[in-house]
């Protein structure tokens, strides 16, 4: 076994390999770029080694400065976690020639099978089911054009390295084939180092079902069951689970089978994961692709089966054995996984960027699992992707694990960055994910025009105003008790209030301590009496305990006089005040916003690549602006309507904020 091993990646994956190590008594060696100084991966290793600057070309993707880590720590071996140079054939070669193993298949292997192109044509060869297209790299947008005609639209624009929805673009019109193709390349070029692109067809209504593989050097090769992916946006997984919901134990074995078949044609010695599109209604599968890494998504699979995969891919690249036959690989209970980004769901999904203010992950206790790289006080960079964490449970059932995952989100505490989790709230209690009938097109046909709060109404808004109500109440006693008032002018709260709701309704409240002995308020509501029991201590971030005896977990963040609450996916604004001061309120004059019309604005932090227009430019409706690369993603922003560009207020190269004037028109 390994004495010392180096984790060639960054984040919640490196901090996952570091944890696995430590359990079976490897040393570890962390590399970081100038912008992972101080990240938690770097601080949880035995050794760290800067190797170049925040962009991935320049440090996480340079293989000199790797294996120049691996030498000057002595580092037997490299675990690439997943991303990065973890499916690069000549990562896993040079290593190899310089005595290194690498923690993964072998580099044939990869060569073979990393290769979306070259994949496809070796499981034409084995008899796997494959989708139609063109399975050779294309070289101008013309031509993708023609290919996609030649096939018939909708088709699917991929990048040959591509992975986790980088480098993908799905078209419905020769318009979007001319422009997802260079979108793509572009992509791919960033994030991967190659831009070849291929394009095959879009089956529609389609499922996302992977099959795990695990093989090692003495020819055995098992499937350790699937994992149900078709939960995404953009092309990328939002929520993961084992099993799925969709499969009967004929088809797991059929798909599990063929997955084994083509891990053993390139003689496959690590995980991998075999992709697979499936039928909504005839249930045919396909090959999609096969990652030769280890996955995001491979916690859930580690839930089902009891084993640790890093420790597998540890194992096997030591030269052990497979411990394990495929009849005793049982699944026990089930599985589910959010992805717990930076990014905003009230904005369109757009990157968020800055200090984590305040950071609570629900502990790690009945089922509940987090894997994360960050920590309270930590940067979210415009570098590097959107992750944040990967929130996992495992329960006995589906509907016992998509419970667990509720309360699990509810009590997920992250200020001062946008997350995705008030999305993934809702999500888990949307009827048709509850129900397990679905495909990869659930969220762009149910959110077809992003996600609101709106869309995501709350089955008791009198709970909501209740606890607004409480929560003002105990601020205002604790406001009273504080020392040093003028005699005579201390402040006594009243129990009479307004709550104003975000549509300016006003509801009147009546809010009394609790009964002697009793922690909490009675609240008085529309002729209905709510009794809230709960330690809770104002400033922090949840507030827990009963209301009319039923537990309850909630979020909470005081805004000025307003308080934002986040339950059940729901994420609301409610102003609580005396009735004096809302009919103060009410006399104020409103203020208008400045009229921000005539401007091109930033919709996220990242970095401007590039202008398509000059200054007296006429455009039309619909014509690319700019474009900005933000979390490895290249966002395209297009005119709204017809107009005439004034000045030009920012330059390529430029770092943008938020709402940053990119364009003044006339």
């Amino acid at each position: 076994m390994f004495k010392k091993i180096l984790i060639a990646n960054r984040g919640e994956i490196a901090c996952r390999v570091i944890k696995t190590a430590k359990k079976m008594g490897i040393a570890t060696v962390a590399v970081y770029s100038e912008a992972d100084r101080d990240a938690l991966h770097v601080e949880l290793a035995d050794e760290a080694v800067c190797i170049g600057p925040a962009p991935s070309k320049e440090s996480y993707l340079s293989m000199d400065k790797i294996i120049a880590a691996c030498k000057e720590t002595g580092a037997e071996a490299v675990h690439p976690g997943y991303g990065f140079l973890s499916e690069n054939a000549t990562f896993s070669k040079r290593l190899e020639e310089e005595g290194i193993i690498f923690i993964g298949p072998k580099h044939y292997s990869v060569a073979k099978m990393g290769d979306k192109i070259e994949s496809k044509k070796l499981a034409l060869e084995a008899r796997v089911n494959t989708i139609p297209g063109y399975n050779d790299a294309i070289d101008t947008p013309e031509q993708a054009v023609e290919i996609a005609k030649g096939i018939g639209y909708p088709v699917m624009i991929k990048a040959s390295a591509g992975g986790g929805g980088k480098g993908l673009r799905v078209a419905f019109n020769d318009t979007e084939a001319f422009e997802g193709f260079s979108s793509c390349k572009t992509e791919a070029k960033n994030a991967f180092g190659d831009d070849r692109v291929f394009i095959e067809k879009f089956v529609e209504e389609p499922r996302h079902i992977e099959i795990q593989v695990l093989g090692d050097s003495h020819g055995n090769c098992l499937y350790l069951h699937e994992r149900e992916c078709s939960i995404q946006r953009r092309h990328q997984k939002v929520i993961e689970e084992a099993p799925s919901p969709f499969l009967d134990p004929a088809m797991r074995k059929a798909m599990g089978e063929q997955a084994v078949a083509l891990a053993k044609a390139v003689n496959y010695q690590s995980a991998g994961t075999v992709e697979f599109v499936v039928g909504g209604t005839d249930k045919s599968f396909y090959f999609l692709e096969m990652n030769t890494r280890l996955q995001v998504e491979h916690p859930v699979t580690e839930l089902i089966t009891g084993l640790d995969l890093v420790e597998q891919m540890i194992r096997v690249a030591a030269g052990e054995k497979l411990a394990y036959r495929q009849e005793d690989l049982k699944i026990d209970g089930w599985a589910m996984e959010c992805r717990i980004n930076a990014e905003d769901p009230f904005r369109g999904f757009l990157p968020s960027t800055g200090r984590l203010v305040k950071y609570a992950p629900p502990p790690e206790v009945n089922g509940v699992r987090v894997d994360t790289g960050i920590y309270e006080g930590g940067e979210i960079s415009m570098f590097y992707d959107s992750m944040i964490a990967k929130l996992i449970v495992h329960a006995a059932t589906r509907d016992q694990a998509i419970a667990r995952m509720r309360d699990a989100l509810n009590a997920f505490v992250i200020r001062g960055v946008a997350s995705n989790i008030a999305f993934q709230a809702a999500l888990m209690q949307h009827p048709r994910f509850v129900s397990g009938d679905f495909n990869t097109g659930l969220i762009a046909e149910q959110y077809p025009k992003g996600f609101d709060a709106a869309d995501v109404p709350h089955d008791e808004p009198a709970m909501l105003i209740a606890v607004a109500a409480a929560m003002h109440r105990q601020y205002l006693e604790r406001n009273s008790s504080i020392s040093g008032q003028m005699p005579g002018h201390e402040y006594r709260p009243g129990a009479e209030f307004v709550v104003r709701l975000e549509d300016g309704s006003d509801h009147e409240v009546k809010v009394m301590p609790a009964i002697e002995g009793a922690c909490g308020w009675d609240v008085v509501y529309a002729g209905e009496r709510y009794e809230i029991r709960s330690p809770w201590q104002f400033g922090h971030a949840l507030y827990q305990g009963t209301l009319n005896g039923e537990q309850f977990c909630m979020q909470v963040e005081r805004r000025g006089l307003k308080y934002r609450l986040f339950h059940w996916g729901t994420q609301a604004d409610i102003m609580v005040m005396t009735a004096r001061a809302a009919h103060l309120q009410s006399l104020m004059p409103h203020k208008a916003p400045p009229d921000m019309s005539k401007f091109l604005l930033s919709p996220m932090p990242g970095l401007l690549t590039h202008i398509a227009v000059q200054p007296d430019q006429e455009v039309k409706a619909g014509e690319i602006l700019a474009k900005i690369e933000a979390m490895k993603m290249e966002n395209v922003l297009r005119a709204e309507r017809d107009c005439v560009v004034e000045k030009l207020l920012a330059n390529p190269g430029e770092s943008l904020a938020v709402d940053q004037a990119i364009i003044a028109f006339r």
